[in-house]
């Protein structure tokens, strides 16, 4: 055999997603994971009856149709028009997919080619490192940096090149919780426009924002429509994030493209699960309220014991994770930190250092994620307070 790697060389160093890494030590140790974002109880009653209906009826339990059954995709044109005033038609401008991250990864090897440069805002979700290596392109961070993790513009501006080719955008953000404003938005826009460029955005947490904060789509603004790429999914807004239903919305030039691509990645998926989906997103507006409402409280409630505990805290405006420092804890790496944590507290969280390529602009940052009952919350409070001792 000869000596050449037997992994891409695009991935070297990527090796196995920190979330399978903490969440094994959380099984391990039986910690409080706080570590991976899932919740630790299931969306709606109604709608996980949908898919047991839908199942029993016989829909979806053979491959359903290559852009996704018809009744999601009208469904998500609907929700666009309801929340954004976006009109999408649901024949060419709407691709189901096996969750958001299939989706990325469908939008980036379709749209990029080897030598191609991709903007990225660092700290990123550990998959778009990953995409854009398989897509042989190469990927150029712009660091967001604490306390605020707002975007320097002049500095995104100065990273363009005659090379870039795609912006890969995420707001709110994982895992700073930043939420991008609507001047933000509209320089993006217009530095978009002008150089150019296509625009992949990933708005999983579209319904979770908190405060004065509000999500407002890239695409809405002037010459955006037809070079932006949207992502959302269902898993994050009705927490059932194990049913991987997630889609496209774009022209129907761009979703064209992404459907070559993700025809040879999963071809279909989900298949119940899309018409649970699809009776999900049009649930009535006290449903998508009272979620924010209920995490906006276990926001408040992790990150007002974390500050306890001795956590510098960066308290989120979108997402359901906070960002801490653990400089004040005298603690100054991340990675070691969380790796020790779960023998030390009985808490499980994950280091945001592994989302950066600079390695010193998150060497001390942590992140916990609060998508969990009350009670856990508090346990894991309770048990990090000991480390302050």
């Amino acid at each position: 055999m000869s000596g050449r790697p037997l992994l891409n060389r695009g991935l070297d160093g990527l090796g196995t997603t920190i979330f399978a890494e903490m969440s094994a030590l959380a099984t391990a140790t039986g910690a409080i994971n706080l570590g991976q974002g899932f919740p630790d109880t299931d969306g709606p009653a109604e709608i996980a009856e949908a898919a047991v209906r839908a199942i029993r009826e016989g829909k979806g339990n053979q491959y359903p149709p290559g852009p996704g059954i018809p009744e999601l995709r009208t469904a998500v044109a609907e929700h666009q028009r309801r929340f954004y005033g976006l009109s999408y038609d649901p024949e060419t401008e709407i691709l189901v997919t096996a969750g958001a991250t299939e989706a990325i990864a469908a939008a980036l090897l379709a749209l990029l080619e080897p030598g191609d440069e991709v903007i990225a805002f660092e700290p990123f979700y550990d998959s778009y490192a990953a995409c854009i290596a398989m897509a042989g392109a190469k990927r150029v961070p712009l660091t967001l940096r604490a306390p605020s993790f707002r975007p320097d513009l002049d500095a995104l501006r100065a990273a363009v090149t005659p090379h870039t080719r795609l912006l890969l955008l995420n707001s709110p953000h994982n895992p700073t919780g930043m939420v991008l404003t609507r001047d933000e938005l509209a320089a993006i826009a217009e530095l978009a426009v002008e150089r150019d460029l296509l625009v992949v955005t990933d708005e999983v947490y579209e319904h979770l924002v908190y405060d004065d904060a509000e999500h407002i789509p890239l695409v809405s603004f002037p010459g955006m429509r037809e070079r932006t790429v949207s992502i959302s999914s269902a898993g994050k807004t009705f927490s059932f994030t194990g049913w991987k239903v997630g889609w496209v919305t774009g022209s129907p030039e761009l979703v064209a493209a992404v459907r070559t691509t993700k025809q040879f990645l999963t071809y279909v998926a989900s298949g119940p699960f899309q018409y649970a989906a699809a009776e999900a997103l049009r649930l009535p507006d006290s449903y998508f309220a009272a979620f924010r409402d209920d995490l906006l409280a276990k926001r408040d409630l992790l990150a007002d014991g974390l500050a306890t505990a001795g956590f510098r805290v960066y308290r989120p405006q979108g997402t359901y994770f906070i960002t801490t420092d653990i400089a004040d804890l005298g603690e100054k790496d991340a990675l070691t930190f969380c790796r020790a944590l779960p023998e030390r507290s009985g808490v499980v969280a994950v280091p945001n250092s592994v989302f950066y390529d600079d390695p010193d602009a998150g060497r001390t940052q942590v992140r916990f994620a609060f998508c969990k009952r009350e009670s856990v919350l508090e346990e894991a409070v309770t048990r990090l307070k000991r480390l302050a001792v």
